[in-house]
């Protein structure tokens, strides 16, 4: 069981004041840590933007602490958005709504649309209330990278960026959240999260999973994204132990991310046993992927995941995370690693 934090009012009054002043500000949300800014103070939030190295075309979430401070940030509340609301906020859902005219175009990444989320962390909560606004905040970590799960990481990967970091313990899921549009009559699912798609049909039958040509840019989009430094690549289930000898033979050393022990000891390789169960690997997949991205290792194997909506949005982190831009190629292709 994580251990949720709440924050003491001297934390509480000491964020705000940043977030007043046009500072950035670290805080836990159920999901993982975010990066905030005043979301109606466009100085401060293309702090976030030069903090993250974050491309200035890519949106970011305003939180709030409830949904009924949604009509100053969206014009219109479609019907499928109020009923998603009702059922998952606060929790790890993020609508995306047409945007109200006095939404900022470096908070929509210049879009007619705008993405707003409810978190429920207490220490989230806490902050969004006594604030009294809308908080922009993508992950608090650098631009592509790993998601931060607890505070160290952001203190180790932002520094001084951040003027306050409130610190609430691990995340709880560990993911970052589900992602849906409400925009022209569609309700669609553009990242998957903790809240399913069987569990949004349940609210919309009608849902659409995966974007289109028309969709929204939304965060975690890209197809490389929550990726560690040390270059990674999936491997099938039963091929794990295979392709790590083959990989460390000579010497090198390789990490492995996998859902079992090692069949065998294995020279010359960090092996991560993430165990079947897709909460706890969701919860850990970070922190763990962290651990082996700072293990001395040449390449990072993962076993692949199983099939089932349980699994997609780990399987869309893993896929983003071991897939890169070839350098020099100046049509932007993109290569899976083998």
């Amino acid at each position: 069981m994580v251990k949720v934090v709440r924050a003491s009012q001297v934390d509480i009054d000491a964020a705000v004041q940043a977030l007043r002043d046009g500072d950035l500000v670290a805080f836990p949300t159920e999901t993982v840590y975010g990066l905030g800014a005043n979301a109606q103070n466009p100085a401060a939030v293309r702090k976030i933007f030069e903090a993250k190295n974050r491309p200035l075309h890519h949106p970011v979430i305003v939180h709030l602490d409830s949904p009924k401070f949604l009509h100053r940030w969206v014009c219109e509340t479609p019907p499928a958005a109020s009923k998603l609301a009702e059922r998952f906020w606060p929790g790890p859902m993020t609508l995306v709504m047409p945007r109200a005219s006095n939404v900022h175009d470096i908070v929509t990444g210049g879009q007619d649309t705008v993405a707003v989320r409810v978190p429920s962390h207490p220490m989230a909560q806490q902050l969004l209330t006594a604030f009294g606004g809308g908080i922009a905040a993508p992950s608090a970590n650098r631009f592509g990278r790993l998601s931060p799960t607890r505070a160290e990481h952001v203190r180790d990967e932002l520094g001084e960026a951040v003027r306050v970091v409130l610190d609430g313990g691990e995340s709880q899921i560990g993911l970052e959240s589900t992602i849906v549009s409400c925009v022209g009559g569609e309700v669609r699912l553009l990242r998957p999260g903790a809240v399913t798609a069987s569990q949004l049909r349940e609210v919309i039958p009608e849902l659409i999973v995966g974007a289109d040509a028309f969709s929204s840019r939304v965060p975690g989009s890209l197809p490389s994204h929550y990726a560690p430094t040390t270059p990674m690549s999936i491997v099938p289930s039963g091929e794990i132990d295979g392709q790590a000898d083959a990989a460390s033979s000579g010497g090198t050393r390789i990490a492995v991310l996998a859902q079992r022990l090692p069949l065998k000891a294995h020279a010359y390789v960090t092996w991560v046993n993430a165990g079947r169960r897709p909460e706890q690997y969701a919860h850990d997949l970070y922190s763990n992927l962290r651990a082996l991205d700072t293990a001395g290792c040449q390449q990072i194997l993962v076993q692949d995941v199983p099939e089932g909506e349980r699994w997609d949005a780990i399987r869309d982190r893993l896929l983003r995370a071991a897939t890169r831009v070839d350098e020099g190629d100046d049509t932007g292709a993109l290569a899976v690693l083998p």
